[in-house]
């Protein structure tokens, strides 16, 4: 269903039958859908019901760990090289290929 409503098709599409056209069940499954996406908490991304004994979930059901990912450290890194105050302002760091800093780093020298 995540990619049905990330590609605006209708799961029988998905699946392989039918012509595109919306079938009833087709909307019932994606407003379901959209139902239990906007339950989930849009920090953590679970649902109060996975928590809830009552109502079949489990207070243990997740556990956290913690993954390091490069690419947000040499983010964070950057980000701490970007000046306070109004110079600062609007700057934003982002991640490009090391091939594509180096073809600007070589366009900037012959400007």
């Amino acid at each position: 269903m995540e990619l049905c409503h990330k590609w605006g098709i209708p799961h029988s599409q998905f699946k392989g039958h039918g012509d595109g056209t919306w079938t009833d069940l087709d909307r019932r499954k994606a407003l379901a859908y959209a139902d239990h996406q906007r339950q989930a908490c849009p920090a953590c991304g679970t649902r109060p019901d996975e928590w809830d004994e009552q109502a079949g979930g489990d207070e243990d059901a997740y556990r956290a760990t913690t993954h390091r990912c490069i690419g947000c450290q040499l983010i964070a890194d950057k980000q701490k090289t970007v000046p306070e105050g109004d110079e600062g302002h609007g700057v934003k760091v982002a991640l490009i290929p090391t091939s594509v800093h180096a073809a600007l780093q070589l366009l900037n020298t012959h400007d």
